[in-house]
């Protein structure tokens, strides 16, 4: 019997241990006790998922795994589940894409936005060009797993991405724009959700770079929440000039929820205070940009056609208050 086929074998060599994903292992530091939870506790969740992916690649085993997480945290466990199928697809002989492949057409796909994120969490521990590894997903969707990439980077290795600024090698200039975006997301994560060490940690940037980071930003917060309405209006008073890109992420947040049918109330709080309307109004509007992309934008996997349908985003939220 190959030891690919051992599902305890495949978790002992790459599984995450639980000591990994708490924040005083990550070195997180500031934050509330309440929210410090929240974080340990979504990744603990995408640990399940990635885990049962790992143990139960089989979709007619793993959906009921993952189904069986509560609602509101259950993107995560898709997530993680994608990553471990996307490095089982890896590593495995003659099943390259396969896992994934099925996940997309099945389970996952009301989940789409975090299973592309979770890809790119694969794709940042193994050793291929990550863009060589995105050809055979959605031409629109495909970006998604560039963000994952950047929030893995920036999640676990901060110190690099987030303290010393610095940027991955090999990527073209609009996956690195994407790769902000998933930097930005992290930042929720590794500040803590303290919105003056956020906003702090974003001016540190370079100029260009700042607009990106705030769009992860703002679909972080409002999607993974743990925090009170004081915190997210505090975020809100410091983000003056990139409201628009916080509101921007926010409305991708509300969509992935709204799409997987597990609503919360910490997203639409926050799709309030950042889009001036509620989230099943905020998930419309990504409808409505990406519905006006011809179909030569959608299909043809340029950068543009994932960000034309940003800029849409952040256009129909220009002047929010």
């Amino acid at each position: 019997m190959a030891i690919w086929n051992l599902p305890r074998l495949r978790r002992w060599l790459f599984g995450i241990p639980p000591r990994e994903i708490t924040v005083e292992r990550r070195g997180f530091v500031g934050g509330t006790p309440a929210t410090r939870a929240r974080i340990e506790q979504i990744g603990e969740t995408f640990a399940y998922g990635y885990h049962a992916a790992l143990e139960s690649p089989a979709m007619d085993v793993l959906q009921p795994r993952l189904e069986a997480m509560e609602t509101e945290r259950r993107g995560f466990a898709y997530e993680g589940a994608a990553m471990g199928l996307a490095l089982l697809d890896y590593l495995i002989p003659g099943r390259r894409g396969g896992r994934i492949a099925a996940f997309l057409a099945g389970p996952g796909d009301a989940h789409a936005y975090m299973v592309h994120v979770g890809i790119g969490w694969a794709l940042a521990r193994l050793p291929r060009r990550l863009e060589t590894n995105l050809r055979p997903l959605d031409p629109l969707l495909r970006w998604l797993a560039v963000d994952g990439y950047g929030f893995h980077q920036g999640y676990f290795h901060w110190p690099r991405y987030v303290t010393a600024m610095a940027r991955p090698r090999n990527l073209s200039p609009y996956a690195l724009r994407v790769f902000d975006q998933g930097l930005g997301r992290s930042l929720w994560f590794v500040k803590c959700a303290v919105p003056a060490r956020i906003a702090e940690t974003v001016d540190g940037f370079d100029a260009a770079r700042r607009s990106d980071l705030w769009s992860g930003v703002g679909l972080a917060a409002t999607y993974a929440g743990g925090v009170k309405q004081g915190t997210l209006e505090g975020l809100h008073k410091l983000v003056v000039p990139h409201r628009a890109e916080l509101a921007q992420g926010a409305a991708f947040a509300a969509k992935a929820r709204e799409r997987a049918g597990n609503p919360a109330p910490h997203t639409e709080l926050a799709c309030k205070l950042f889009c001036g309307e509620t989230a099943v109004a905020a998930a419309r509007v990504t409808d409505d940009v990406l519905q006006r992309l011809s179909a030569e934008d959608r299909g043809s996997g340029n950068a543009p056609a994932y960000e034309i349908w940003r800029q849409g985003i952040r256009q129909h939220f220009e002047g929010t208050p």
